[in-house]
């Protein structure tokens, strides 16, 4: 019986229209899964501002951005940071379903102790954009030498302390500096946000440019950026990179304004996983996607908390 095959002519046509095929899937495919990981993104910062507005419930303030004693003896001669050094992340956890992770925590001892080296390293799923792409499970947390001060569980989410990076200085009281609503020892009240809650950014995204965390702040460790190559301008930052980003303009940055994504960002501006901008999350709950084409003002003008900016809807 004669048995009939491909020749090896049709044999190319088939892998050829096969793959103009998958070209042309392709790129739809990576829309669809984008278009997820973008919602899921934004479903994760609005449980975190239910978790700030319940936070606010219980304690009449938002959590800070970090806690720091700056007058303890073990503070960093230039930052001023201290024990205990808690984020806002870890302060929001029994509001995000993370009881039991709450509950092994040693709220009194710094977050770099090793009594809290367990939870400190815990991988929080919630804190994590899909989008953001190569998040460890565990962030090293080095001093400027490349030692290892600490393991902590990475975040994809930082919280925005204002225009200025008042890290920079050698201050304890950083209020008369920072004018966004999360920032070390900060206790802001809705009260507090003048501009209006709907119009003020509270937290936002940050990967790519550097690896961040939920947890807290060590003193003297330093932030430096993945890929110097790639991001030139970004050097090694402050211990409060860790959870915090400003927005500029900052007197220290020669005034620059850096909107999400820009290619100017630092290690201590918002930066995404996502093509063309960020989610960020507003003071009321909401959440918005910002375009890195923002107006600069505009930018600014969101992520202070009582500059008396009017701003529209349509940002």
């Amino acid at each position: 019986m004669e048995r009939r095959a491909f020749s090896l002519m049709e044999l190319l046509v088939v892998i050829a229209v096969i793959s103009v095929l998958m070209a042309i899937l392709l790129p739809a495919v990576q829309k669809v899964r984008e278009a997820a990981n973008k919602m899921t993104c934004a479903n994760n910062l609005r449980q975190t501002g239910l978790a700030l507005h319940a936070y606010h419930g219980d304690y009449g303030r938002f959590p800070p951005g970090y806690e720091s004693d700056w007058t303890h003896p073990s503070r960093d001669p230039l930052t001023w940071d201290g024990p205990t050094g808690w984020a806002w992340g870890a302060h929001l956890l029994r509001y995000l379903e993370q009881d039991g992770l709450a509950n092994q925590v040693q709220w009194h001892l710094p977050c770099w102790s090793s009594a809290n080296a367990v939870p400190a390293a815990t991988f929080v799923k919630v804190f994590i954009c899909p989008s953001a792409p190569d998040v460890p499970r565990i962030v090293p947390i080095r001093d400027a030498s490349g030692n290892v001060l600490a393991n902590f569980g990475p975040s994809t989410y930082v919280a925005n302390v204002g225009h200025e990076e008042p890290w920079s200085r050698a201050i304890g009281d950083w209020t008369p500096f920072a004018n966004g609503p999360l920032y070390r020892n900060s206790r802001v009240r809705f009260a507090d946000v003048r501009d209006g809650l709907g119009t003020t950014v509270f937290l936002g995204e940050h990967a790519v440019i550097s690896d961040k965390t939920w947890v807290g702040v060590v003193p003297g460790a330093v932030v430096p950026p993945r890929d110097p190559g790639r991001f030139p301008l970004s050097q090694p930052d402050a211990a409060a990179t860790l959870v915090l980003a400003h927005s500029g303009p900052a007197s220290s940055e020669l005034d620059i304004i850096h909107p999400p994504n820009a290619p100017t960002c630092h290690v201590c501006q918002m930066y995404s996983g996502h093509p063309s901008g960020a989610n960020v999350l507003l003071g009321d709950g909401s959440v918005r996607f910002i375009l890195e084409s923002i107006n600069h003002d505009v930018w600014a003008a969101l992520c202070s908390r009582n500059g008396g900016e009017a701003l529209s809807d349509d940002f």
